[in-house]
């Protein structure tokens, strides 16, 4: 386990994190890891296909989506000359969830991304965190038009999300604005785990 505030940790060496980025189907994971990815991100997109209908029962609902990540989406991003990320996508299709516990195992921090215009797809996810995890995590709007649909108090109530959960925005397709929600991300990992331990990270 490596800590990126441990006294006892050399100077100039760096720590690693490990970031889940999660959500429902279509929300903009894949996007959101490549625009932000220093290094070329691999993806385990399939393609969609009339078969996967009988069994994904949201992909009439895609919005013109013709593939969908079947394992995971991974990338990797330098937060500071001592600290890298690296950022595992969850796949969003309900017969792919029983993966999340693996991909969520060792991670310091969750960012839960969510699409107001298709909030239902949202609940299993921010659930998930709340009752079946015990990663801190927060929550994200994503800007699919440039803008918030909706005021965020009005998402907060209508995803049930504690006040204790931070609620924040961003565009998955901008690599500053990702990079903002992974620093909320990671200070809302500080702020929980300070009582656990001081200034602890966990790193995969």
């Amino acid at each position: 386990m490596v800590y990126a505030s441990s006294p006892d940790r050399p100077p100039h060496s760096r720590a690693s994190a490990k970031i889940v980025v999660a959500g429902g189907f279509g929300v903009g994971k894949t996007t959101l890891v490549g625009a932000v990815s220093e290094i070329p991100p691999v993806n385990t997109e399939a393609w969609m296909t009339q078969a996967a209908k009988t069994v994904d029962s949201m992909a009439d609902e895609a919005g013109g989506k013709t593939t969908t990540t079947v394992a995971m989406d991974f990338g990797r991003i330098t937060m500071a000359p001592d600290l890298i990320l690296y950022l595992f996508g969850t796949p969003g299709q309900p017969r792919f969830w029983p993966m999340w516990d693996d991909l969520c195992r060792g991670a310091s921090g969750a960012l839960v991304l969510v699409d107001t215009r298709r909030l239902d797809l949202s609940f299993p996810a921010v659930n998930y965190f709340e009752n079946d995890s015990d990663v801190p995590f927060i929550v994200a709007v994503n800007l699919f038009d440039g803008r918030c649909s909706h005021p965020l108090p009005e998402v907060r109530d209508a995803l049930s999300l504690p006040t204790e959960v931070p609620l924040t925005t961003c565009d998955a397709r901008d690599r500053g604005s990702v990079a903002r929600a992974l620093t909320e991300t990671l200070t809302h990992t500080l702020q929980t785990t300070a009582g656990r331990r001081p200034d602890a990270v966990a790193a995969p």
